[in-house]
């Protein structure tokens, strides 16, 4: 039955036999002098009747605002720092310790740890200048350095440390050859991806120091496996080859250095001891000229003799007696020879020729009437 039809002859809007809506007006007096005599009290005794019914609800309203008022109440621990947001805008920054903030809604407090080291892991293919793949595996340590920034420049700052982590690898690996960097050129790469990673986040304000960058494997792709290590064993053997051409190297320079310097100093020391005898020689000569130009004759006999001198020293000598020998003479040349090899002079023969006109011991020789053959 809708509320204006016929009934028991009263609509909605009646209220204590009165007709008409009620009285908004009244409404808001009532609730007005309620809170009056809640918090202040009325006069008379109607003000005496309300403070009577008003009584528990002060005091409930009490307890709600204590309860309110404590979960205001936090801590900071050592490695924190609180954040204050009032209303959703940054009011300070709180130190370690017992703190306490205007209750939510009005305040709330983020809490950052800056001590805290983070870390996250990444996988990614990439080609290198030389143009091979390579697989990385990069594990990247960082800390909220800025709390402030960490939580208001960047919406997501995490993820956009992963990004430029990834973009800065590439911008190092892309830069560098396959072999540098599977070999002595790890640390490097990485030192230099730390520093790239930086820079990018703090360009973008993220409020986040990057610790340390770990290449915790880099390697090639499975497909290529035994092509790169034909490759790799081919690098061996060329700085193995090389090593062993620097060591035959080393070692033979040197040696013909040496020889090269010694025949120097050979032909040096032969020139300067020829110069020398023909120095001497001249000298000699020279002399010898002054005494030939004093005693022409003289000087030509000792010529003589002095080279006669020379080429019987150093020739074996046979002496025979012509005047006592017979038709047959016995010459034991081979040792002769034997003692002319061993530099010795043969002044007689071994045994005195066959016959019997040999010369007699003691007997004396005829001035003059003597041949002589191999001697001065």
């Amino acid at each position: 039955m809708a509320w204006n039809d016929s009934g028991n002859g009263k609509n909605p809007w009646e209220r204590g036999g009165q007709d008409g809506p009620p009285d908004l007006d009244k409404i808001i007096r009532d609730w007005q002098r309620k809170l009056s005599s809640i918090f202040g009290g009325g006069k008379g005794g109607g003000a005496g009747r309300s403070s009577g019914s008003g009584a528990p609800l002060v005091g409930i309203l009490i307890l709600v605002l204590l309860g309110w008022g404590a979960t205001g109440f936090y801590t900071i621990d050592d490695a924190e720092r609180g954040i204050v947001q009032r209303f959703g805008a940054y009011v300070e920054t709180t130190n370690p310790g017992l703190r306490w903030h205007l209750p939510w809604p009005i305040e709330v407090v983020d809490k950052v740890n800056i001590s805290a080291i983070e870390r996250f892991s990444q996988t990614t293919s990439m080609l290198t200048s030389d143009e091979n793949i390579i697989l990385v595996d990069m594990v990247v340590q960082f800390r909220h350095a800025n709390p402030i920034a960490f939580l208001f420049y960047v919406e997501d700052p995490v993820s956009t440390l992963a990004d430029a982590s990834e973009s800065a690898i590439r911008e190092v690996i892309g830069k560098s050859e396959m072999d540098y960097i599977l070999g002595e050129g790890r640390a490097p790469i990485a030192v230099q991806t730390q520093e790239t990673i930086q820079a990018a986040v703090d360009d973008y304000g993220a409020g986040i120091t990057v610790t340390k960058v770990n290449l915790q494997d880099v390697n090639f792709p499975s497909q290529v496996e035994a092509a790169v290590q034909d490759a790799i064993k081919a690098r061996e053997d060329k700085e193995r080859l090389k090593f062993e051409a620097d060591s035959y190297s080393n070692d033979i320079l040197p040696k013909a250095r040496g020889d090269a310097v010694r025949q120097i100093q050979d032909a040096e020391a032969y020139k300067d001891r020829i110069v020398a005898d023909s120095k001497g020689e001249a000298g000699r000569f020279t002399a010898l000229l002054k005494e030939y130009e004093k005693a022409p004759g003289v000087t030509r006999d000792r010529l003589y003799i002095d080279a006669i001198e020379t080429v019987y020293s150093n020739s074996n000598k046979v002496l025979l007696d012509a005047e006592g020998g017979g038709n047959l003479l016995y010459l034991p040349v081979d040792k002769l020879m034997q003692r002319g090899s061993s530099g010795s002079s043969v002044n007689q023969p071994d045994s005195a020729p066959p016959g019997n006109n040999a010369p007699q011991s003691g007997g004396r020789r005829p001035s003059g009437e003597s041949r002589t053959r191999g001697t001065r």
